[in-house]
């Protein structure tokens, strides 16, 4: 189960930033949008390593 959990905060992390990178591309992201976006991103991945460390 927690390497299930850990998968998926670490997909939603990869998620966050090729969504940042791909609708600054477009035009369609502001920055404020967009620091929220690697913000929820970087919690993801700070949660994965937690999880990592406690095992």
């Amino acid at each position: 189960m927690k390497k299930i959990v850990n998968l998926i905060f670490r997909a939603v992390a990869l998620a966050m930033g090729i969504a940042v990178i791909v609708l600054s591309v477009l035009k369609k992201l502001d920055q404020e949008t967009g620091m929220l976006l690697l913000g929820v991103g970087l919690a993801c991945l700070a949660v994965s390593l937690f999880e990592n460390k406690k095992e």
